[in-house]
């Protein structure tokens, strides 16, 4: 485990791998970073830590990881940060939009 979030290194390579960019916002992450919103931050995104899969662990920018906090996500893609920056159900990225949409049994 190389962090706090206790994410397995396999799954923290590929999910760096897999978020080059905000999940939300769509900034491109830049090393080293020149701003928050360009600067990657580990996300839950269902607001629970012991869900640690692929599906629930994304990168995000600070700014957007500082604006959700713990809102549920549906309620803060409804926020004035959100709407400011962007952020819709249609512009996030995959991962987002699966975890808003799951599949019905």
């Amino acid at each position: 485990m190389s962090n706090k979030w206790k994410i397995p290194s396999w799954l923290e390579a590929e999910v760096r791998a897999r978020d080059t960019a905000c999940v939300y916002c769509g900034t491109p992450f830049v090393y080293p970073a020149q701003s928050r919103r360009s600067k990657p931050s580990w996300e839950h995104i269902i607001n629970d830590e012991t869900i640690i899969s692929r599906e629930n662990i994304a990168l995000c920018c600070v700014g957007c990881n500082a604006s959700k906090g713990q809102k549920l996500l549906a309620d803060w893609l409804e926020s004035a940060y959100a709407k400011r920056h962007g952020v819709t159900r249609e512009a996030v990225a995959e991962v987002i939009r699966k975890a808003l949409n799951p599949p019905q049994d």
